[in-house]
């Protein structure tokens, strides 16, 4: 399906949606000619012998019928009331994929003695480009809903349910050796158009209470797939650091009729010691209570609760806003010889959840990193990994001192 063309003075930015052969939905976000036009479409059949992923699961030697397939499980801890996905068919994901075998590059053109590929994207170049996970941690699967859950071991304890959410890929640029910070500006106007676009659609999909669209970069992170790309998972229940916002944020609307983020923005910016960037629309600064060795939150000034809601205007401040973020997080740590450090980050959206509570949250960005030296990584220890209980190696006002610093 192709969307009319942009009407004049609307972002050149043309979205084009297609069926993978597995039946997974592929999406082209195109700001280039002659796609933006319509004068031309992206490639939209996929040609790979792929079959349908809701076949049933053939069945073992001796069992009566196949068994229908019923996707990813969640359960329940009793103990924190945390939800657990467990998605056991990510263990055979793509790891580490030569350059000419990487499935989120395009498609190379056919030739002599070479007529399938494995690549997601079946056209020889995009722009921008979105599809359902091949692996996902959250699936919805057709006649399987949230209702449909039952006891691990049938016992009371121990609640489970179909992980009935959605997961998908962000393909921010077809060059497999670009990067976000690389990205003119006009490019990453796309991406922002793209995760507005996705995050709308998953709110409304069944069950789903909360969507976050966030990119992890570098091996440190434990990328997989070092082709620039982000991710948008749909959650079929707020996930616990969410949670915990939302229950500081109705706790503090309680005591004082405001939004907690909204007063948290405000005071940052009234201390100014570590705010690091501001321009019309948006505020760059190190939270006060930084837990990384380097961490940056990026806030929209206006109160605005997701991605969806930020104006045209907004959205132009961002693509140029972020960009000037991330290159100074590269320049954040060099080398003996002076050499900048590309940073190793995870970068995510925190929109207001669905459901209960939406009117408590405002979006905000969250850039950080696990590494405290040119070469050195922060692990985290026992208290840390086992306790959740925090100990910075470094203060927040050192962080925003660097960012200041790195400024061009």
């Amino acid at each position: 399906m192709t969307d009319p063309a942009p009407t004049p003075g609307a972002p050149r930015v043309r979205r084009t949606a297609t069926t993978m052969a597995d039946g997974r939905e592929l999406v082209y976000f195109d700001d280039s000619e002659p796609y933006v036009s319509g004068a031309a479409t992206r490639r939209l059949d996929d040609p790979r012998p792929l079959g349908d992923r809701f076949t049933p699961v053939s069945p073992s030697p001796g069992a009566p019928a196949p068994a229908t397939f019923a996707g990813p499980e969640m359960r329940r801890d009793p103990l924190t009331g945390d939800w657990i996905p467990m998605a056991s068919h990510r263990m055979n994901r793509t790891f580490l994929p030569a350059a000419d075998s990487c499935p989120l590059c395009p498609a190379r053109p056919a030739t002599a003695g070479t007529t399938y590929s494995d690549g997601e994207i079946p056209d020889t170049d995009y722009d921008v480009a979105v599809f359902e996970n091949r692996f996902p941690a959250l699936m919805q699967v057709p006649g399987v809903t949230l209702e449909d859950g039952w006891q691990v071991d049938g016992e009371e304890l121990w609640a489970a349910r179909p992980a009935a959410g959605r997961c998908e890929v962000v393909c921010f640029s077809s060059d497999h050796t670009s990067s976000f910070a690389e990205l003119a500006p006009s490019r990453v106007r796309t991406i922002i158009e793209a995760w507005a676009d996705r995050t709308a659609a998953l709110q409304e999909l069944p069950g789903i209470e909360q969507v976050f669209a966030f990119e992890n970069r570098g091996k440190e992170i434990g990328v997989t797939l070092p082709h620039p790309h982000g991710q948008i998972y749909a959650f079929p229940y707020v996930t616990p650091r969410t949670q915990a916002m939302l229950t500081q944020a109705a706790a503090h609307r309680e005591r004082t009729g405001r939004n907690l983020h909204a007063d948290v923005l405000a005071a940052e910016r009234r201390a100014g010691t570590r705010v690091v960037l501001e321009s019309e629309h948006w505020t760059a600064y190190v939270p006060a209570a930084a837990r990384w060795p380097v961490e940056v939150h990026l806030a929209p000034n206006r109160d605005v609760l997701d991605l969806p809601g930020l104006t045209d205007a907004e959205r132009d401040d961002l693509a140029v806003t972020y960009l000037e973020l991330l290159r100074r997080l590269d320049r954040f740590f060099v080398e003996q010889d002076g050499t900048a450090v590309p940073l190793p980050y995870i970068a995510g959206w925190h929109q207001a959840v669905v459901g209960e509570g939406r009117d408590l949250g405002r979006l905000h960005l969250q850039v950080f990193s696990v590494l405290r030296a040119a070469n050195k990584l922060k692990y985290l220890a026992g208290v840390e990994s086992g306790m959740a209980a925090w100990i910075s190696d470094t203060t927040p006002e050192r962080i925003a001192a660097r960012l200041q610093e790195v400024a061009l």
